[in-house]
């Protein structure tokens, strides 16, 4: 089969147009965006330092082969007179500046063409991935720190999920940054999703995140990932991206400290779970999906769901109709072999050969998309397989919006599973 385009297409742009059609009036509404508060928060220099070395930055190679404008960046000057200059000193730094970027998956564009307003009402252009440096205010620039190396040496892949954008993963990656990580945003453009095709452009877009990152890892054998996914989409371009690894240098799996799954995974190509994904992209927030439960209020470690009733909202007429043309294309779809084959490919491999650093599932029993069932068959049949495995069920929460409705919860689950699994010397220096 050679491409899935002209297959893909035109059922799915019907089905949309089903869902659509109940709100197609007020389409010219804009519609309220959620504004999550922030925990940002200028954090004074406490101690002040004697030297730093910015040339080991402005030598690596993969910052070196991106090509792509670099944005002004205003670092907070610290109040301490004592630290001022040191501090100045580093936030202008052109080694500094030349890593906060942003790395375009597609070929660099001409120079000339190349235009990068800085005003204020300037829109950010959606890009494939991101690179984000640890908060300056989070590092420990006299090195003496064993926990701020290791962080350091650190890179953190968050790969969103099917319609996600950059600024979705935003809140994450603010997260890491603060506790001093390197980050990586990745989404996939729905357009490109549409138009899949075994091999095609979406394999081309993580060939290159793959290729990125091998390039950071060569620069330092102390250099290690820790990779965050959302939903199915996330989870599957993380299996992709360990074959391409074990593929092209298997050392790499050893440089795996640790893997998060949020609201995933159904490791079997379900059209039912397929067709909910797509409804829940399409829709955005008039899908049932970004709904929770209203009367369940318990969560913790290893919850499995139980027979407790909850009041969990219905999908509309229309949401309805769609899900049912989504089922029954996907039960094509997916049985394409092709398709069927490449998936089977993948998913064998998150099955039964993952690398054996330690996992973190997160997930609830809410989730309209992801059964909580096959989340909690997945994890019995890890720890079976001799990983180490933690998991939290948030019980009523929606699909991938664990973080937002519960960020005390979420934040700590990250925090102990690094500390006690992935670093643990920064547990002991605490």
């Amino acid at each position: 089969m050679g491409s899935l385009s002209g297959i893909l297409q035109r059922p799915l742009i019907a089905a949309a147009a089903v869902g659509f059609a109940s709100f197609s009036s007020d389409f010219s509404l804009i519609l309220p965006s959620h504004k999550s508060k922030s925990n940002d928060s200028s954090s004074d220099l406490s101690t002040s330092t004697t030297k730093i070395s910015l040339s080991k930055l402005a030598n690596l190679s993969f910052i070196s082969r991106i090509q792509v404008p670099v944005p002004t960046i205003n670092f907070p000057i610290p109040n301490s007179h004592h630290c001022n200059s040191l501090y100045s000193s580093v936030a202008s730094s052109p080694a500094l500046l030349k890593l906060y970027h942003s790395a375009h998956l597609a070929r660099a564009p001409n120079p000339a063409a190349c235009k990068h307003d800085t005003s204020p009402s300037a829109s950010v252009p959606e890009v494939s991935y991101r690179w984000h440096l640890p908060e300056p205010n989070a590092l420990d620039v006299s090195g003496t720190s064993d926990c701020s190396s290791a962080k350091m040496r650190t890179v953190v892949v968050l790969l969103g999920w099917l319609g996600a954008k950059q600024k979705h993963l935003k809140r994450y990656a603010d997260w890491y940054t603060s506790q001093g990580y390197h980050v990586i945003t990745f989404t996939l453009p729905m357009a490109d999703i549409l138009k899949y095709q075994p091999g095609g452009k979406v394999e081309d877009h993580i060939d290159l995140l793959v290729t990125h990152l091998a390039d950071w890892l060569e620069e330092e054998q102390a250099k290690n990932l820790l990779f965050h996914t959302f939903s199915n989409t996330g989870w599957l371009t993380y299996g992709v991206m360990l074959e391409k690894f074990q593929k092209h240098d298997p050392s790499v799996m050893g440089r795996i400290r640790g893997c998060v799954v949020d609201s995933a995974p159904v490791a079997a190509p379900d059209p039912q779970v397929w067709a909910s994904g797509f409804s829940a992209a399409f829709l955005k927030k008039h899908s049932v999906a970004t709904k929770g439960t209203t009367d369940a209020s318990e969560s913790g470690m290893d919850a499995l769901v139980d027979s407790k009733e909850v009041v969990a909202p219905k999908p509309a007429v229309t949401e309805a109709a769609l899900l049912l043309v989504l089922e029954k294309f996907f039960e094509v779809v997916l049985n394409l072999p092709t398709v069927n084959r490449r998936l089977s490919d993948v998913l064998g491999l998150l099955s039964a050969r993952q690398p054996s650093c330690p996992q973190l599932y997160i997930y609830s029993s809410a989730d309209r998309v992801i059964p909580a069932g096959s989340v909690e068959s997945f994890i019995k049949q890890q720890r079976r397989a001799g990983h180490e495995v933690r998991a939290c069920n948030f019980v009523s929460t929606p699909h991938v919006d664990h973080f937002r409705n519960d960020p005390k919860l979420y934040t700590s689950e990250l925090t102990h599973f690094l500390e006690d699994c992935v670093l643990t010397c920064c547990k002991q220096s605490r």
